[in-house]
């Protein structure tokens, strides 16, 4: 029997950085996205009650698909073991740390610098 894998994705979304797990992750058809799919939400005891995991299983609540930007995305793990989802705030400096992915402009796409 062959392990089943999850993916661990992280991206930065309006200042916040969230990290969420899916069973499919993929290029997907539309250009300059990342197509993630099958939403894992942790399992866990309820008895510790995690406000922003509550809070990111609210957000994705009904979403079979979500398309993430290229240039958010922080990185994408393969794993073995599901954690927990968040989402959190980035501290003093660390914004500074992450960058947005160049872009690529389709041919015949309006650019500032022709004018």
């Amino acid at each position: 029997m062959a392990n089943k894998y999850i993916y661990k994705v992280v991206f930065y979304n309006q200042g916040e950085i969230y990290e969420i797990f899916a069973r499919k992750v993929s290029q997907g058809g539309m250009f300059g996205f990342v197509e993630v799919e099958e939403l894992s939400w942790s399992q866990g005891t309820k008895v510790v009650i995690d406000p922003s995991q509550e809070r990111l299983e609210r957000e994705f609540d009904g979403v079979k698909r979500v398309h993430i930007p290229i240039h958010s995305v922080v990185r994408i793990d393969e794993v073995e073991k599901q954690g927990v989802g968040r989402i959190s705030t980035p501290k003093d400096g660390e914004a500074g740390n992450l960058r947005p992915f160049p872009t690529i402009l389709p041919p015949g796409g309006d650019s500032p610098r022709k004018k």
